[in-house]
């Protein structure tokens, strides 16, 4: 059914157009704008199948406008992916700093890291495809990921070594978990039953009943 004249007249624009279409708002709110419509644009169409052209549409600016805020797509990409992995290693960094027990900061790191992949630039970090950036895009993007794994694996290390985890191969046990986590993008749902929070909850208490050492 065709949306009347009428009604779309009557739809309120979205923040992100309120940003251009007001010339008094400052460049760094139209630079936001730019930001998470491209987000926006590339989740639910890939990074290749994006275009400036699409970005600058859905904002109803020109292309040429864009190049005010950002040098091309792969810029806009990078700092989408940059958003997203300041926020996971922040949360890294506080798991480190925790005196806990290995097994504590592994159900740490579930938590926060899925209550992470829930929002946008989360969200981005795990949908994001890698394979068209340049080598010098591609090779940040990678560090990042591997950095992720790395603190995981150190934690359940660590759980291993004080007890609280049972031996395991460590390397797989961090694919394992990292994969349970990363699903959730494919099937969370932000309007139903249980909320970010309750579902990265039950994931942590889930996944780390699966490591626990029995005999403790």
């Amino acid at each position: 059914m065709r949306v009347s004249i009428e009604k779309r007249k009557a739809a309120k624009p979205s923040a992100h157009l309120k940003a251009f279409a007001d010339r008094r708002r400052d460049p760094d709110t139209k630079r936001e704008a730019v930001l998470h419509t491209a987000l926006q644009i590339f989740m639910e169409r890939g990074y290749w199948q994006t275009s400036l052209n699409d970005i600058a549409d859905k904002l109803k600016i020109t292309k040429p406008a864009i190049y005010h805020y950002f040098h091309n797509k792969e810029e806009i990409y990078l700092e989408c992916y940059r958003r997203g992995i300041a926020r996971v290693e922040e949360d890294l960094e506080q798991i480190r700093q925790h005196r806990g027990t290995g097994l504590e900061k592994v159900g740490e790191f579930i938590q926060k890291y899925a209550s992470q992949i829930t929002r946008d630039f989360g969200r981005f970090l795990v949908r994001q495809d890698d394979r068209d950036l340049s080598g010098t895009a591609k090779a940040e993007v990678r560090r990042c990921k591997r950095s992720i794994d790395h603190h995981l694996r150190e934690f359940i290390q660590q759980g291993v070594d004080d007890a609280s985890i049972r031996p395991c191969n460590v390397k797989l046990a961090a694919f394992s978990v990292a994969g349970a986590v990363n699903s959730l993008v494919v099937w969370f749902l932000p309007n139903g039953d249980l909320t970010a929070e309750q579902v990265a909850a039950e994931l942590a208490q889930t996944l780390t009943q699966g490591l626990v050492r029995k005999d403790r």
